[in-house]
């Protein structure tokens, strides 16, 4: 039984134990309240939902604190970090490890980004908003007006801070969110006016960033947070295009025109004349689903589309007619019934099995597989097979809650090769740069893989998360074991 650094016997045992108790939140009889009861119920939960995220922050400054950055790579050595790589950087406390926001994402179970705010959040309340804090941690103040004042003033320095919050704090309850907001970043202006202008405008430069997010019916919003200038020059050019498009008697409405030709300006930055971008694209589906006998989803570039999206999307590309997209390239990824890839393959390679058939039996109608995942390598590197199947395969990174897409990924050796690890695709999956590092250099990190991709994550904390690889099905909960018969058979 382990005993905390600083405490007594006694108190350790008394930590563990309550630490080993299950979690069971008061409740009251709902169907047994009046309507003030449940309203006053209701204004409870929020005190204590405040509380509860002071005793969070104090929590994870204590991680934070038990976590330095005493085994970091430093600078220069190998594995050291790239300076201004991410804008996040500016926002890591001096003398934590670059990796706990790693673990901190998985103690919680959210992603990196989420825990790094979460973090910063609880160093504001501590640093800049001491009276704030306070104040969440009495169940005096909620926690969105709370965390609105450390949005504002979590940045700025702790002196002007706490010199607006003085001013505001009063009333804060009294005010909505926005207004809050509004009215603390009011008062920073007249405190530090040029200051805080410049310094809201560098951390928004800073935190800006193109994102891709997935919709519905075959749909994707393709975005990016630009300076107010650059984004209306942007949009003047993309209309006044589709105006002239209009003018010169194209038929269809003005914002279809307007999508297409900021499609166009992507994927041709040199102009109609230029070469496309070359585009990676990879079809997924189950061989049923792509011969119209079943409605199981597949995906695109790990956009999720319906089977008959993915037959519409294949003859328009020219699949059928046997061409990758111009400049590109086609990847086939054939899934079993329960989403588990059993091979990558390509036109050409479709071309060849589906003439040749099976090298033991040819001209037979055999039983033979002919396509499957790639074999290991006596090497180090990845074959091109191998890549191919494993980003395929992951998608993403492979880390619990990150979606790093493969193109800015790693292939890693779950067990690294120089331990053994064999360079075989049930030993490789994707991580990006930063999880990657964090695997190789970070102590106390645990990765195990099962043959079908599935990873299990383990926390130098204790804390193990589980990944799937995208597409493939839960296995089914597992029957009871037999009960024994309770009357003995007769004799």
């Amino acid at each position: 039984m382990s005993r905390i650094s600083g405490s007594s016997t006694f108190e350790g045992v008394l930590i563990d134990w309550s630490l080993g108790q299950p979690v069971e939140p008061p409740r009251l009889p709902v169907d047994l309240l009046s309507k003030a009861q449940a309203a006053g119920e209701l204004a409870r939960r929020q005190r204590r939902q405040a509380m509860d995220a002071a005793y969070e922050a104090q929590l994870i400054l204590r991680l934070a604190e038990l976590t330095p950055d005493d085994d970091d790579p430093q600078p220069g050595s190998p594995g050291a970090r790239t300076p201004g790589w991410s804008a996040a950087d500016d926002d890591e406390a001096s003398g934590v490890s670059e990796f706990f926001a790693g673990e901190l994402a998985l103690v919680l179970n959210r992603g990196r980004g989420t825990a790094r705010h979460l973090h910063h959040r609880a160093q504001a309340w501590r640093e800049n908003l001491p009276a704030t804090y306070a104040a969440l941690a009495a169940g005096d103040l909620d926690v969105a007006r709370a965390g609105a004042l450390a949005d504002v003033l979590g940045h700025t320095r702790p002196e002007l801070a706490r010199a607006v919050e003085a001013m505001v704090l009063p009333e804060a309850v009294d005010l909505s969110v926005a207004r809050l907001r509004a009215r603390a970043l009011e008062l920073l202006a007249e405190l530090d006016a040029a200051a805080a202008a410049d310094q809201r405008r560098e951390q928004a430069q800073r935190s800006a960033d193109v994102f891709l997010q997935p919709g519905q019916d075959g749909m994707a919003t393709l975005g990016a947070e630009l300076s107010a200038d650059e984004a209306a020059e942007a949009y003047a050019v993309i209309d006044q295009l589709a105006r002239l498009a209009k003018a010169d008697g194209d038929p269809r409405p003005i914002a279809a025109i307007r999508v297409e030709l900021f499609s166009l300006l992507l994927r041709r930055p040199g102009g109609p004349a230029q070469p496309g971008v070359a585009a990676q694209l990879t079809i997924t589906a189950t061989l049923d689903s792509l011969a119209g006998t079943a409605t199981t989803a597949g995906t695109v570039n790990g956009l999720a589309i319906t089977a008959a999206h993915a037959r519409e999307l294949l003859t328009r590309i020219g699949a059928l007619g046997l061409h990758a997209p111009d400049g590109g390239s086609l990847t086939f990824a054939i899934t079993d019934a329960d989403g588990r890839l059993l091979a990558t393959t390509t036109v050409a390679e479709l071309l060849r099995v589906a003439t040749t058939g099976c090298a033991q039996h040819p001209g037979a109608d055999c039983d033979c597989p002919v396509l499957g995942a790639p074999a290991a390598t006596d090497r180090y590197q990845p074959t091109g097979r191998q890549q191919t199947f494993t980003k395929t395969r992951d998608r993403t990174c492979r880390m619990p809650n990150c979606g790093q897409r493969v193109g800015w990924a790693d292939l890693d050796h779950v067990v690294p090769h120089a331990c053994g690890g064999p360079t075989a695709c049930t030993n490789l999956c994707c991580l990006c740069r930063s999880h990657h590092r964090l695997k190789t250099f970070a102590p106390g990190w645990r990765f195990v893989m099962e043959p079908d991709g599935t990873l299990h994550v383990t926390t130098p904390s204790g804390i193990t998360r589980t990944t799937r690889p995208p597409g493939l099905r839960r296995p089914p909960p597992e029957p009871p074991p037999d009960q024994p018969d309770d009357d003995p058979p007769p004799f």
